[in-house]
């Protein structure tokens, strides 16, 4: 049974809501990150560069942890030159899973990307063969973020293929932009959210290339604790989504609008809002089911 759960970058916003979350459900929580020491959100704080092997290994050793949530990377490509983007995303995770698989810790949960797919920090527009989209579909990522993130996967997916010293479950999350009742209050209350208010934003391409999802914290840090608690035995990837777009347009029209060469392979009703993303391996995997939506907001 997983009783301690060591979170990298447990100072990030998304870090703070799954070690609150992880604590509310009972776990021995440990923080390790290199930033600013916060012992406030979790049990024990260990200062970890994840980029230093021997800082990994020395702090998962110390932590006792069962299983381990490596949020721990760079959030946007934005403020690192591009080596250092893409190495933050593979090499901490080659540390975080090969010091799991030398110390025994059996589960290790990875932060992806819906990037690992190209996403929202693609200089053209995404490639989208067929909707919704699903993890069979194929990953043409070309900056260095989307690129690492491929990369973190492809790398667990050699750990997974291990005799020994592996971790025996390994979930890669394809998070999209996770929202808190803030960031939601401002985007979604604030914001118009109709095909042509977006078109008129400075963010559509953005919003575009990672096909109007979105997932709110309360569905985030829940499926966290499921893949915390997994058993499976290998990789496996995983898109994560709300259920709906964040788009006031119907999604059958915004296909038409913004996709009107892809396959679409859902018969989506008239008024029907269904996120272009499947979450149906997450249903079936961890029964997950996304229930935040923002047209649900009371504000």
């Amino acid at each position: 049974m997983t009783e301690t759960v060591a979170v990298t970058g447990g100072n990030g916003r998304v870090g703070q809501g799954v070690l609150a979350h992880l604590n509310d459900e009972g776990y021995r929580t440990v923080n390790l990150s290199r930033g600013k020491r916060d012992e406030k959100h979790s049990d024990e704080y260990l200062t970890t560069d994840v980029l230093d092997t021997g800082e990994v290994y020395g702090s998962l050793a110390k932590s006792t942890a069962d299983a381990i949530v490596h949020l721990g990377m760079l959030p946007t490509p934005d403020v690192t030159p591009g080596y250092q983007t893409y190495k933050s995303n593979v090499m901490s995770s080659y540390h975080v899973l090969e010091a799991a698989g030398a110390l025994g810790i059996d589960t290790v949960v990875l932060a992806s990307s819906f990037s690992a797919i190209g996403g929202g920090f693609e200089p053209e527009g995404i490639t989208v063969d067929y909707l919704p989209l699903d993890e069979n579909h194929r990953l043409t990522p070309s900056n260095p973020y989307g690129m690492g993130k491929q990369m973190l996967e492809i790398t667990a997916d050699g750990f997974a293929r291990r005799v020994d010293d592996r971790p025996r479950t390994i979930t890669s999350l394809r998070f999209p932009w996770v929202v808190d009742d803030t960031l939601a209050r401002k985007t979604f209350v604030e914001g118009d959210r109709t095909l042509a208010g977006m078109r008129a934003s400075d963010h559509f391409h953005t919003q575009r290339n990672t096909l109007f999802t979105y997932v709110h914290m309360s569905d985030v840090v829940d499926l966290v604790q499921r893949a915390v608690e997994a058993t499976f035995d290998g990789h496996e990837r995983i898109w994560v989504s709300a259920p709906d777009t964040s788009a006031e347009t119907p999604t059958r029209e915004l296909i038409a609008e913004v996709f009107p060469e892809v396959d679409v392979r859902c018969d989506f009703a008239e008024h029907d809002h269904s996120a272009l993303v499947d979450t149906a391996k997450a249903q079936n995997l961890f029964d997950w089911t996304p229930e935040w939506s923002w047209r649900q907001l009371g504000w």
